[in-house]
């Protein structure tokens, strides 16, 4: 059974998440797959941009609890095969922030749990406007501890407390207004607008925005003055790059740049 399939257009990988009958979840097998097909897409030169996406009633509804409790049940293993879960899955949204290419999280539906995470994690994020957002993993007596990670990263302190301490669902309205998503859009234009955005990034000179991502992510993690250092070291390669230098030069001669098809 496919349970991820991929198709290119216009530089454009569009991963599909294609598990509805268990809502997609971060199984053992959908973790792996998908972390394999980010480090090939990682190498393709003509990838300029990752779409991720899921079919069926939701985008993804968190990790597979049945196999979870499986794990967990296990003799004499389960406490290190939940481990290695939660561990592989880590390393899995870690790939996708240090993917070359920007990856948008295209959401219908639900996203909850992991996959809330999974949103989160992603560089942008285009949503239905009945989309529904959450970490309720409290409601079943298991605190969303790792989606916090990358919720935290995105929204207000306050708003994530408050998102996994009370298992509340937000909406796509408030999802936006919190910064968890980009743009909320009627589900018929869903598709549309995520791929228009896609197009929007993959016209860029692709050196630019892959040394890009990469120092987004690096300076996050430094304070200011060492944000600033590393940020004027990029700024400084991105200069000296021959493609800079011809899209500088367009612009000053009011042209379009030769760039690289």
């Amino acid at each position: 059974m496919t349970i991820l399939t991929r198709t290119d257009r216009n530089h454009i990988a569009t991963l599909t998440l294609t598990a509805p009958e268990r809502l997609n979840a971060l199984s053992d097998a959908m973790i792996a797959t998908l972390h394999d097909t980010l480090d090939t897409i990682a190498a393709d030169p003509d990838i300029r941009v990752v779409i991720i996406a899921g079919t069926g009633k939701a985008f993804c509804a968190g990790h597979d609890l049945k196999e979870m409790q499986a794990k967990r049940d296990a003799p004499d293993q389960g406490a290190a095969a939940i481990k290695d879960l939660f561990d592989r899955c880590a390393t899995l949204m870690l790939r996708i922030q240090s993917l070359p290419q920007p990856v948008i999280a295209q959401v219908h539906g639900i996203a909850t749990a992991a996959g809330c995470q999974l949103v989160a994690t992603c560089d942008l994020a285009v949503a239905t406007d009945d989309c529904r957002f959450g970490v309720n993993g409290v409601n079943i007596g298991l605190f969303c501890s790792t989606p916090m990670v990358a919720l935290t990263r995105n929204i207000g302190r306050k708003a994530a407390f408050e998102m996994l301490t009370t298992g509340r669902f937000i909406d796509a309205a408030e999802a936006k207004s919190l910064g968890l998503i980009n743009q909320a859009v009627p589900a018929v234009e869903l598709k549309n607008a995520t791929f228009a955005l896609a197009e929007t990034i993959a016209s860029k000179l692709t050196t630019a925005v892959r040394i890009g991502k990469g120092a987004f992510y690096a300076q996050a993690a430094l304070n200011t003055d060492a944000a600033y250092t590393l940020a004027g070291d990029v700024m400084l390669e991105n200069m000296l790059n021959p493609d800079t230098d011809e899209g500088i030069n367009a612009f000053l001669e009011k042209r379009k740049p030769d760039w690289p098809s």
